[in-house]
């Protein structure tokens, strides 16, 4: 019984092997991929827009504040201690007015990247996925610095397909 055991495990163990072996291995690049998308190119240039905006905006509100204090700096001798009070508190309401503006900003320029990059970073992967079937590649590892793999010289590198399917050069 022991004898059927082992030998049983034995032959899974070899079949496993086999199969792994007949399995094709890829890589990609996908940072060097995406980077070379126009619609990333594109992305980064409309971001570029809104964060000037959000920029001018911030840059308003930062010049009207200072101009304000300077004012209130200059008449603070003839004003009396309540009035100079007021603009104390009114000068203090304006800083984290404009702390919460730059916030938001900063939100919502990620907000933007976000909805921007995912219908990129989808069609690379239906990409990808589309170009693994058509070779009939079983994995495909990101051999992107950082991403965790060590070792990707064996196997083939989908990134000049991958280009081809998305109509790139």
């Amino acid at each position: 019984m022991k004898l059927f055991r082992n030998l049983f495990a034995a032959i899974i163990l070899f079949t496993a092997f086999n199969t792994v072996q007949a399995q094709k291995v890829a890589h990609i690049d996908s940072e060097q991929l995406l980077m070379a998308m126009p619609a990333t190119k594109a992305m980064e240039t409309e971001l570029k827009k809104v964060q000037q905006t959000y920029a001018d905006e911030y840059n308003t509100q930062a010049t009207a504040l200072q101009a304000k204090l300077k004012k209130y700096d200059a008449e603070a001798p003839t004003q009396t201690d309540v009035k100079n009070e007021q603009r104390r508190i009114e000068v203090e309401s304006l800083k984290q007015k404009i702390q919460k503006y730059a916030q938001t900003a900063d939100q919502e320029i990620q907000k933007k990247r976000f909805d921007l990059l995912k219908p990129i970073v989808e069609r690379a992967q239906k990409a990808v996925s589309d170009v693994a079937a058509e070779k009939g590649f079983i994995y495909v590892f990101d051999s992107s610095p950082g991403k965790g793999l060590i070792v990707f010289d064996k196997g083939e590198d989908l990134l000049p397909a991958v280009k081809v399917k998305l109509g790139m050069q």
